[in-house]
């Protein structure tokens, strides 16, 4: 078994740290709701809007991450995000009402904007082609770690006076922060950003730092430099970079004018992103405390252990699925999880309305409720996780990767503000077993989707995988013509390579 890189491993560490932030913040608030709750006097519509909300500010970092990005790099950009949550974490923590808080959720959102856009993007870019699927899970196995560090959090601050527990929950996220920009200081820049600023001699330090071999770092420059339009010839440290589009022009490729195969690549890069949220991950995250109070659980401290439990179920199998991405594919995995998930749905709206029309406590559709639960997350952390960040990082073209991942994250942002937002209002419409029928239709319509539509990218370089988009439902006759050229051109090395030993 070749061994990784670790320098593009630590590198892909310290930069997924960035996703903590939006961990924290989700698992954090599903417990704080409680003591907020009581201590400011707020109804459930100004629930749902506090849990949500965040979502929806991320938005307008995450426009302005792609960028932002773009112009000062991926680093500097990590700093930007780690400072702004800082700010809103600890504005959080010193609320004195409902409005303020609020506003420290406007800030955080912003910063969780610009981490969610960025860890993914750099990650991908530094990573060697026979890591890039595990090193780009990392981002998600830091946002489950910072759910964990939040239900711990939770658990920890919970025998505090009430107007303390809150604060104190919320005010301690600004604590990741700090670590995120301290570590930012050792990390090198995106190999392929240097290229896109000429700068030849960094990037291939970088390259040859983060590769397999010298072969590989030589073989991914001249793959960076033929997409940034710098010729082949052209290796001095520092080159003049053809101008590239304008940023209206970036868009203009993106949805006004794409070719077949962007059209492709937008529709799964960003479909991805929705299905990953509108299959009801927020809701069982966030409200899992309601979920297992109606499931029967009623004493608060019971239900926050239960949710620490859940979390570290969906860290455990998130840890699994960044060693098997690499190995088993993004499809199999990704179909795997959808299955499951909305198997396991299915099961628990069942559970839900056993113990909604019993009179007495039935212990068997309990345990099948928490069960279930538990058993959604874990196949949510070894698909639908991770490679909605894996697979729409690695999908678009170089000169559109920013903008289209920010594009996607933003609509995975608002998928998960609106399913967080309306649950609440969605339980009292339809009953909570109701909401979770709806969920489970709709991981079902996204298995559809993705076996559909979805090219496999495991094992194949950035550039390969773009070629493998613009046929939709024939995607798969295109990976065969792609797989029998590359297996000519390889008789062809070999053949070429004999002739000269024989001569």
């Amino acid at each position: 078994m070749r061994k990784r890189n670790k320098y593009a491993i630590a590198c892909s560490f310290l930069a997924s740290l960035s996703s903590i932030l939006l961990g924290y913040d989700i698992g954090v608030m599903s417990g704080a709701i409680i003591y907020i709750k009581k201590d400011l006097n707020i109804n459930d519509v100004q629930v749902e809007i506090l849990v949500g909300i965040l979502n929806l500010y991320s938005l307008l970092g995450s426009a302005a991450a792609g960028r932002t990005s773009d112009l000062i790099g991926r680093r500097s950009t990590m700093v930007v995000a780690a400072v702004i949550f800082l700010i809103g974490a600890l504005l959080m923590g010193f609320a004195p009402n409902y409005a303020f808080l609020m506003f420290g959720r406007f800030i955080a959102g912003i910063g969780v904007g610009y981490a969610l856009v960025i860890a993914p993007v750099y990650t991908v870019e530094v990573s060697p082609e026979s890591s890039r699927g595990f090193l780009t899970s990392f981002p998600e196995v830091f946002i489950n770690g910072g759910i964990l560090l939040g239900y711990v959090s939770n658990v920890a601050f919970s025998k505090l006076p009430t107007h303390l527990s809150w604060r104190f929950m919320l005010g301690i996220g600004a604590i990741p922060s700090v670590f995120l920009a301290i570590s930012i200081i050792t990390m090198p820049e995106s190999p392929r950003w240097l290229v896109m600023k000429g700068r030849l001699h960094e990037a291939r330090i970088v390259l040859n730092k983060t590769s397999e071999s010298p072969e590989e770092a030589e073989c991914r420059l001249r793959d960076i430099k033929e997409a940034a339009g710098i010729p082949e010839h052209c290796n001095d440290d520092v080159v003049q970079v053809p101008k590239h589009p304008k940023g209206d022009n970036v868009w203009k490729e993106l949805f006004i004018s794409p070719t077949q195969s962007i059209k492709h690549i937008v529709l799964t890069g960003i479909g991805i992103h929705f299905f990953q949220q509108a299959s009801g991950i927020d809701s069982v995250v966030l409200y899992s405390p309601t979920i297992f109070e109606r499931a029967g659980i009623k004493s608060d401290h019971d239900r926050l252990l239960a949710t620490v439990a859940m979390g570290c179920v969906k860290t455990v199998f998130i840890l699994v699925a960044t060693f098997l991405l690499d190995r088993v594919g993004r499809r199999p995995l990704l179909l795997t999880s959808f299955g499951g998930m909305t198997i396991s749905l299915i099961l628990l709206s069942i559970g839900l309305t056993v113990i909604d029309r019993s009179n007495s406590q039935v212990t068997w559709a309990v345990a099948l409720c928490v069960m279930m639960v538990s058993v959604y997350v874990a196949l949510f952390s070894i698909g639908a996780g991770p490679i909605a960040w894996v697979y729409g990082s690695e999908v678009f073209p170089l000169k559109l990767r920013a903008t289209g991942f920010s594009v996607g994250v933003a609509v995975n942002r608002v998928t998960s503000g609106v399913i967080s937002m309306t649950f609440l209002s969605l339980e009292k419409a339809i009953t909570i077993q109701g909401a979770f029928f709806l969920y489970a239709g709709i991981a079902g319509m996204a298995w559809v989707f993705f076996f559909t539509l979805m090219p496999e990218t495991q094992g194949k370089t950035l550039e390969e995988t773009v070629a493998l988009f613009g046929t939709f439902f024939e995607w798969r006759s295109t990976a065969r013509e792609l797989k029998g050229k590359k297996m000519n051109n390889n008789d062809e090395i070999q053949m070429a390579t004999g002739d000269v030993v024989s001569s």
